[in-house]
């Protein structure tokens, strides 16, 4: 992809860096180290962009990348080391899953108290960085660490449980100064619909503190219903030739969720489902130029990225691509964030805006 010339440098280009983590260990694929993440990212480049590049990554905090419970210490040497490779940090994902030391957000008193200390100290390094001067913006990302099979024993009430473990952790993200935004996911119990999602976001009632996390191709499923029929927006007869349709269908989707929308992914998707590891089956992550994409990348992040009069929302300071669940040897390849940054730089061009001094 050549990307065209533009002065734009809002919203800032993020790459994830944990698909490195995220599906791998001993039951897939070996983890790929930050090093290796973010050397990768730093040395992306894309035709026609006049030398623009990455501008920073999104975190996920939990090892072997960035220990939870790291030290001042280890967040001095880390924001050191992104620094060096002329990159910003942004948001960060909290480690709220029982396998990683948290709880379910549905669970019983011990878990949800696990959850929310999870959420504490996820916030506390998100300060620590942008105390550190590396983390100009960003939110801290959380979940419901629970299942729609779950969550469906009892709706009413494990939406409820939800939403109360919810506002705990923003009266505790708050403290720190920072915002919280939950990313709906068809594997997540109580956010796995757009219907679902709006009704925990306004029963939490936190808006300055606690938004949506919008990933495309998370959010492409939620117009088909999975693991929601009755939420579905597109009908059962709907065919991807279809696009007036299927326009109309994202744009019922994000007047909904755009006004509660904090934080951006960039992504591809098939219109399937994928898992690794232990990871739940979700929206499965494609290359941008997958012929069996189903998303315009460019036109249909504007749906997210402008509002229902096609004016600029500038709600985020930056956009982050997210590559999870990509097999290793594509992430190895420099060619694949070389074409994931084009993909980037053409969303910029399209939806962003320049701040400072022209030169």
């Amino acid at each position: 992809m050549r990307v065209p010339s533009s002065h734009h440098n809002f919203p800032r280009v993020h790459n994830a860096m944990w698909p490195g983590l995220v599906g791998k260990g001993p039951d897939s694929e070996p983890p790929i180290d930050l090093a290796t993440m973010l050397r990768l990212t730093a040395a992306a480049h894309a035709d026609g962009a006049d030398g623009a590049r990455f501008d920073g990554i999104d975190l996920f905090l939990f090892d072997p990348h960035v220990s939870i419970d790291a030290s001042d210490d280890d967040l001095a040497r880390l924001a050191d080391e992104v620094r060096a490779l002329g990159l910003e940090i942004g948001s960060v994902v909290a480690p709220v899953w029982p396998p990683t030391g948290g709880g379910s957000a549905m669970g019983n008193v011990e878990e949800r108290q696990s959850f929310v200390a999870q959420v504490r100290k996820a916030s506390r390094i998100a300060r620590e960085l942008r105390d550190l001067g590396a983390r100009p913006y960003g939110i801290v990302r959380i979940d419901s660490a629970a299942s729609p099979a779950e969550w469906a024993t009892d709706p009413d009430g494990n939406t409820r449980l939800i939403a109360q473990t919810f506002r705990e952790a923003c009266e505790v993200a708050a403290g720190y100064g920072e915002r919280l935004a939950a990313e709906g996911e068809i594997c997540w119990g109580g956010m796995h619909s757009w219907r679902r999602m709006v009704q925990l976001l306004e029963l939490v009632d936190r808006p300055q503190t606690l938004g949506f996390q919008a990933d495309m191709a998370h959010t492409l499923l939620f117009t088909l219903g999975y693991n929601a029929p009755e939420d579905r927006i597109l009908a059962e007869d709907f065919e991807w030739e279809q696009t007036s349709r299927f326009q109309e269908a994202l744009r019922q989707l994000t007047a909904a969720l755009r006004p509660w929308t904090i934080d951006f992914h960039v992504a591809q998707n098939d219109a399937t489902v994928h898992g690794a590891g232990s990871h739940d089956k979700t929206g499965h992550h494609c290359l941008p130029g997958d012929p069996n994409g189903k998303l315009d990348i460019v036109r249909d992040a504007g749906h997210w990225l402008r509002d229902e009069d096609g004016r600029l929302t500038k709600s985020m300071r930056h956009i982050c691509w997210d590559g999870c669940m990509f097999p290793n040897a594509v992430m190895m390849q420099q060619s694949t964030w070389n074409g994931i940054l084009a993909a980037m730089l053409a969303v910029r061009d399209a939806h962003g805006w320049f701040e400072g001094t022209q030169e």
